[in-house]
């Protein structure tokens, strides 16, 4: 394994802060008077807590230890490579265009769960405004079970109600970048100890988070696995990395950008 690169420990050791600042603040020990989970988690767009900026702020953040460790691993592992291949900008621009395209993806299907629930409701004559406010407040109408099911009730307010957070997204798409440049290195899921190469793992690894979005509640890595992001984020990446290919984006055209706006300005 490379030694860790400058950006890679750069976003490590800013995770590891903003966890420790969570903690911190849930106890009350670090600015009481701000939520931090409820301000910089990513929120459904269409519920009062939502801001912009939790497309970016959400990938700092972790759940607990665990969860960071796994995350900060992995990028360790696979993004050094391509820091060391790409430089600091480019792999920083593909670090987090990954990380909104995933969070764009689960958007979308959040969107599909909380309307096929809201359009169903508005159809018997509730008021889209009045089911997403109710949900905002942690209410409902009971009655609302006689219109719709409590499987598809259910899908719509975890939406409303829960907030996604951590880089995973992110580091799928590096995952499917670094299958792309080492396509036989070896890797392992921890619960099958055989090694297989990359350019079979990833995209089986990527398969199974589709499947387990799909299916719900069944999965491998876990519970309150935001599969749909893992899945955006890998897709990005490899649209990203087709047309870096295509049009022949090498890491010295980002370098000379960069080095082209330093001297013009001793103009």
């Amino acid at each position: 394994m490379d030694r860790i690169s400058k950006t890679v420990l750069h976003l490590i050791i800013i995770n590891t802060i903003v966890l420790i600042l969570t903690a911190l603040n849930e106890k009350g020990l670090f600015l009481p008077q701000i939520n931090i989970v409820g301000t910089f988690a990513l929120h459904h767009f269409e519920t009062p807590s939502f801001h912009w900026w939790q497309y970016i702020s959400y990938m700092f953040m972790h759940t607990d230890f665990t969860h960071l460790l796994f995350n900060m691993y992995a990028l360790w592992a696979f993004g050094t490579p391509l820091e060391n291949i790409w430089g600091r900008n480019k792999f920083l621009f593909f670090y987090f265009s990954c990380g909104v395209g995933a969070a764009l993806l689960h958007t979308g299907v959040n969107y599909y769960y909380v309307h096929q629930a809201v359009n169903a409701l508005a159809e018997a004559g509730v008021p889209a405004n009045e089911v997403l406010g109710m949900i905002a407040e942690g209410k409902y109408n009971p009655n609302w079970g006689n219109i719709i099911n409590h499987s598809t009730f259910q899908s719509m307010y975890d939406v409303l109600r829960s907030t996604t957070v951590g880089a995973s997204g992110a580091i799928y798409g590096i995952l499917v970048a670094f299958g792309m440049f080492f396509p036989d290195a070896k890797l392992m899921l921890f619960f099958i100890p055989y090694p297989i190469a990359a350019r079979y793992f990833i995209p089986l690894l990527v398969a199974l988070d589709l499947i387990m979005g799909f299916v719900g509640g069944i999965t491998i890595f876990g519970g309150n696995i935001a599969h749909f992001a893992h899945v955006g984020g890998a897709l990005i990446g490899f649209l990203i990395m087709l047309y870096w290919k295509k049009h022949n984006f090498d890491k010295n055209r980002w370098e000379d950008r960069k080095s082209t706006r330093l001297n013009s300005s001793h103009w």
